[in-house]
């Protein structure tokens, strides 16, 4: 059997401009890691958690809630602000969007940047997502296709309690966008579901903010940091970062 390496949270020290970095559900850090690399090259701090659970197995994630990862969030923000970064910005993919609008509503941010965020996910529909990164982990773990299947069915009889409370985190989330007044840029990528092409629109036209803009990448899929756009994603979010009245 394979040991995988669990990710970890990082820290890249560049200027007094700090970022948060928040990446998406059932991924890890990797999905920031290029663009924090990017940002750190033109003097920006980046910090990015890890949440709970994630980057270990199905099993382990879904004994978290999003309670577990919204605390890793404030916690990324108050690690910042000890380390006596007062202004911050947050850039949050998927899941990691979901929470960089929840963090436009509750902290003090001076910008926010989303990347492919759902106004409205069916908990059904995350637990399909929990399925197909329990086959894939499974799999590098090197487990032959009867023990996965057997594995799977097992995860199965899991609670989705954790998901159910992942929608409902959406749905309050959305219902509080006018809160926003924060700059924000708001990108999705056209090979994506439509899903999420009409909830970029629906975020556009609900945050209070003065700035905001929305951009479509037409050769991405979900995952837009590591996609064949990323360059243009990583410079598009650069420039926005750098307009913001630091």
């Amino acid at each position: 059997m394979m040991k995988i390496v669990p990710p970890k949270p990082f820290f890249y020290k560049g200027g007094e401009k700090a970022v948060l970095l928040l990446h998406s559900f059932t991924s890890n850090t990797i999905d920031m890691k290029k663009l924090g690399k990017n940002l750190q090259q033109h003097n920006y701090t980046c910090y990015a958690p890890l949440y709970k659970g994630h980057g270990l197995t199905a099993e382990t994630l879904l004994t978290f809630s999003p309670t577990d990862w919204w605390q890793d969030v404030l916690d990324g923000y108050q690690l910042l602000k000890n380390e006596g970064y007062e202004k911050i910005a947050v850039v949050g993919l998927s899941l990691g969007g979901v929470f960089a609008l929840k963090a436009a509503q509750d902290l003090e941010v001076i910008g926010v940047v989303t990347m492919s965020v759902p106004i409205h996910r069916e908990a059904t529909f995350l637990q399909k997502r929990v399925f197909h990164y329990a086959k894939s982990f499974k799999q590098m773990e090197g487990k032959n296709e009867e023990q996965i299947h057997h594995e799977i069915t097992q995860l199965q009889q899991m609670s989705i309690h954790s998901l159910v409370e992942f929608q409902q985190l959406i749905q309050k989330t959305m219902a509080q966008l006018a809160r926003i007044t924060s700059p924000i840029s708001i990108l999705y990528g056209a090979l994506d579901e439509a899903l999420y092409k009409e909830s970029a629109e629906a975020i556009f036209q609900s945050v209070g903010s003065q700035q905001k803009k929305v951009k479509a990448y037409p050769n991405s899929k979900h995952l837009m940091t590591l996609g064949t756009d990323k360059d243009d994603v990583n410079k598009d979010i650069l420039a926005f970062i750098n307009e913001l009245s630091w």
